[in-house]
């Protein structure tokens, strides 16, 4: 019997969270699994389930997140637990011909509300908190250029470092760095990728704290996987891809 192709290609994988803290070097602090499907008009959605073990309360996040064939934010769901305890979700829409994003969420801490906002101009993307969203993110960065630094504008669902906040809009201007290229090597295998480096010291930081420096290894392909990096600072973690499906 002849089987049937389906018009999608699908890349799935999970990545190893760990400690780099003094005294808990490699100490497993949680997970992410993964799955990304790129359909054949452009558009793409990602998957992610998030497990934050360290530092307490743990997170537990849900993303399914969709970019047009623009490759432009479209609609990106969360749902977050914190503690064991549900924390809240939300529905963020873009209209882009309105120019409008609207997020509609709910949460015991939140009750019910709905937000609208201006998109504006040069907005770079949609910040969504799990580790491959921010591989995807370095899309933005025009590699033509050679190594160089700019300020991204990205809109999130959350301003904390963890994303551990009921999902409302907020929006962080952070500076992105394309490195240089290198191979980098995993769990998952060995891979030609990009290096890319997030810096937080261009105003008053991720909820009003700067977020620590963080260096990732990003697939030099057109899918931008994570391959791996850590945030140093008081955060001090590691991320690294272990299983890979593509």
């Amino acid at each position: 019997m002849r089987g049937w192709v389906m018009p999608h290609r699908t890349v799935s994988g999970r990545i190893r969270y760990t400690s780099n803290k003094p005294g808990h070097e490699g100490q497993w602090r949680g997970c992410e699994n993964f799955t990304f499907t790129h359909h054949a008009d452009g558009r793409v959605t990602m998957l992610a389930r998030c497990e934050i073990a360290e530092p307490d309360p743990p997170v537990l996040r849900h993303i399914i997140y969709s970019l047009d064939a623009n490759g432009r934010p479209f609609d990106c769901l969360v749902r977050l637990d914190v503690g064991g305890a549900f924390m809240g979700s939300g529905l963020f829409t873009f209209n882009w011909e309105a120019g409008e994003v609207v997020c509609a969420s709910h949460g015991p801490a939140i009750g019910r509300l709905e937000q609208t906002l201006p998109i504006g101009e040069g907005l770079d993307g949609f910040g969504t908190h799990p580790i491959v969203g921010d591989a995807y993110l370095t899309k933005c960065m025009d590699l033509s250029k050679g190594p160089h630094r700019r300020q991204i504008r990205v809109l999130l669902p959350s301003p904390d470092h963890r994303g551990a906040t009921p999902p409302m809009l907020a929006e962080v201007r952070i500076g992105l760095e394309y490195v240089g290229d290198a191979e980098a090597e995993c769990l998952a295998g060995r891979f030609a990728c990009h290096h890319f480096r997030i810096l937080d010291d261009e105003g008053p930081g991720m909820g009003g704290k700067p977020h620590p420096p963080y260096d990732m290894w990003v697939t030099a392909d057109s899918d931008r996987l994570f391959v791996k990096g850590g945030v140093g600072g008081d955060m001090a973690t590691w991320y690294e891809l272990e299983a890979l499906d593509r």
